[in-house]
């Protein structure tokens, strides 16, 4: 549980920011990192678990400050070992956090928002609106509070990243830090449709790698299904990655929701070697998950692997994600909390 006392969270706070706080009430700042190593590394839901900073300072901390952090509300397992959690800020916002263990490689899929704005048509997200953005601490929480060995991390959960930039940014920078979580840069990836003001940020300010999700490589054609091409062209997303992959150690990626009939012809085969040959750029090809009273399906197992097939023989770095946690609705574009709420409403 969350402690209840009326006080400032830290979890989200970087050093400086701590160190800041702790000089306005009297805390030597020398403090700031053992206190931010029980909450970014011990994951202690009250400041008064800290066992090796001086009774009177923690008297003081406790009174003052909470760490921000808390558990799951409830979770669900799929058959595939895939675990969806379930969490609820204070104000209310609940929001799906998504556990993939996969031999080595333990990966937490985050939310950044209770809902989302963008309204793109393949992903179940923003079906129910939008109803607020998380803190840097309630992002940073989804991978500190989980019981799990977490070492990567990718912001594909509910919400978009450039709408909630400032607060993305700050939770990535803790995620990295070695005051922080200390998870490897290449291994925290932040997924966007690609608001371009956002990812000039994200490349300024972070070493995080970017998953640009694409849709078609016909303009006319994504700007029908992601709405956000009307303000934000994906080729301008595509420019900032092709001229920051010389100067960067970070991996940017294009994700590709593969649709029957829809962009998977030959003809979107041909405009996406177009645009990515030679770039860096890897690509990434997603089975689409039908959403409820949809139409569409997803391109089928042979059609994706000769995409692959084809991209690679070009040149291109490409791969086909397995979908994971579908039965539990925790696969990509089916994060919405709606189960969640159901299962709330009925306690």
């Amino acid at each position: 549980m969350r402690e209840s006392v009326k006080t400032l969270p830290l979890a989200g706070l970087d050093l400086a920011g701590l160190e800041h706080l702790l000089i306005i009430n009297g805390v030597d700042p020398r403090f700031a990192r053992r206190i931010l190593y029980w909450i970014y590394r011990r994951g202690i839901m009250s400041i008064t678990e800290i066992n090796d900073i001086p009774k009177n300072v923690l008297t003081v901390l406790s009174g003052t400050f909470a760490t921000g952090l808390s558990s799951a509300v409830s979770s669900a397992v799929s058959a595939d070992g895939s675990v969806k959690y379930l969490f609820r800020t204070d104000v209310g916002l609940l929001h799906e956090t998504v556990y993939l263990p996969e031999g080595n490689r333990r990966t937490v899929c985050v939310s950044v928002q209770s809902g989302c704005r963008m309204g793109c048509r393949f992903c179940a997200t923003g079906l129910n609106g939008w109803r607020g953005n998380l803190t840097a601490g309630e992002i940073v929480n989804q991978v500190v509070s989980l019981p799990h060995d977490v070492n990567h991390v990718v912001l594909m959960g509910m919400g978009e990243p450039g709408d909630n930039i400032d607060e993305v940014i700050k939770a990535v920078n803790v995620m990295t830090a070695e005051w922080g979580l200390a998870v490897g840069k290449r291994r925290v990836t932040v997924s966007t449709v690609g608001i371009t003001p956002a990812v000039k940020r994200l490349i300024a300010e972070t070493e995080c790698n970017i998953t640009l999700s694409l849709y078609s490589p016909f303009p006319e054609e994504r700007q029908e299904a992601i709405p956000a091409e009307t303000a934000w062209p994906f080729k301008e997303t595509l420019n900032l990655m092709k001229t920051s992959l010389a100067g960067y150690d970070r991996r940017f990626t294009v994700a590709y929701v593969m649709i029957k009939g829809k962009n998977d012809t030959g003809r979107h085969l041909e405009e996406l070697k177009r645009l990515i040959a030679g770039t860096g750029i890897r690509i990434n090809l997603l089975p689409y998950h039908q959403l409820e009273a949809d139409a569409d399906s997803s391109s089928d197992a042979e059609t994706m692997m000769r995409f692959k097939h084809l991209l690679v023989t070009s040149g291109i770095g490409a791969s086909v994600r397995k979908s994971r946690g579908a039965d539990i609705a925790a696969a990509c574009g089916m994060l919405a909390g709606v189960d969640g709420q159901r299962e709330l409403r009925n306690k």
